[in-house]
């Protein structure tokens, strides 16, 4: 067996410890010829989509708690218009007194006929409908039940078809529905740095056998198990960094164009849902998180299976 011309160096030096561009010669591979680099780039860039979708929605359900927590609105459901108009009326002039109430707004009729108009088509909805008045409640503190069920019964006598009800309360499904999609999203970021250690795994396994004679002549000449493992983790680090890269950019630009999409809706619910500098700067992290994980992976799988072979 011919031995490659840096293990003739080394045996005249008794096998100095390798490292660097002589040590990665003994494992000679083609970085962006195999499949490593390409694996590791798909792996960063849905772990990136992933993380990137989680963090938008637990912004969005962050700022969606913060500007719900002190809501909640009146309405009055009263099929006679002017005598909705008087109890809408005596309902404000209840409430703008209360020591609870920190502001309030009585939504123009208009703007809820413009609200209901994908329901109940154009022109007058009145006439389809019995339209409630609604009136905007900014409570000091958060609306709980003792608070909202104080204020119903104070306008009970002036105001007995007005019906409080916290915003909170309404679109709590709503917000409990993005916490599970932010816990599935942790949830497949985990499985991708399974995936993505089982590939590194997998492929450590495959350059041990096929490069089994000359690890063999590396511990004849003297080498011990940490220099070799060190030969693969030069060689995943390579493998890694390239695919880290290339994945970091195609997740960020598959990010991106998933935010203007959104942006476009021009919804206040949706614009909630931004990512913030420190979340950018999370997903920049994800390569390195990546590359760490298949060095590591590396190292243990080669110094495992050294062990058992030899």
């Amino acid at each position: 067996m011919k031995r490659p011309p840096v293990l003739d160096r080394a045996a005249e030096r008794g096998l100095a410890p390798l490292k660097g561009r002589r040590a990665a010669h003994l494992l000679p591979q083609a970085r962006l010829g195999g499949p490593m680099p390409w694996v590791i780039a798909i792996m960063v860039a849905l772990t990136v989509l992933a993380a990137g979708g989680g963090l938008a929605l637990a912004n969005l359900a962050d700022r969606a708690r913060g500007e719900l927590a002190g809501s909640a609105t009146v309405q009055i459901v009263e099929a006679d218009p002017e005598l909705r108009t008087e109890q809408a009326e005596a309902a404000a002039a209840l409430l703008v007194g209360d020591p609870a109430v920190a502001g309030l707004a009585i939504v123009p009729p208009e703007n809820v006929a413009r609200l209901l108009e994908p329901w109940l088509g154009a022109g007058n909805a009145e006439d389809a409908v019995p339209i409630p008045a609604l009136i905007d409640l900014r409570l000091r503190e958060d609306a709980d039940e003792a608070t909202l069920a104080r204020l119903q019964t104070l306008l009970a006598d002036e105001a007995p078809a007005a019906r409080i009800d916290a915003q909170a309360q309404w679109l709590s499904p709503v917000l409990s529905a993005l916490s599970a999609l932010g816990w599935m999203a942790l949830a497949l970021i985990g499985l991708l740095a399974f995936t993505g250690a089982a590939a590194v795994w997998l492929a450590a396994r495959n350059a041990l056998g096929s490069n089994r004679d000359t690890i063999e002549i590396v511990h004849l000449l003297g080498g011990n198990d940490a220099q070799i493992a060190r030969i693969f983790q030069r060689s995943i680090l390579a493998d890694a960094a390239i695919g880290g890269a290339l994945g970091l950019v195609l997740g960020l630009l598959a990010v991106w164009l998933l935010g203007a999409q959104f942006a476009a809706l021009d919804s206040g619910l949706v614009a909630g849902g931004g990512l913030e500098t420190g979340d950018w700067l999370a997903l920049a992290l994800v390569p390195l998180g990546a590359v760490a994980l298949a060095v590591l992976t590396a190292r243990f799988t080669v110094l495992a299976s050294l062990r058992k072979m030899l």
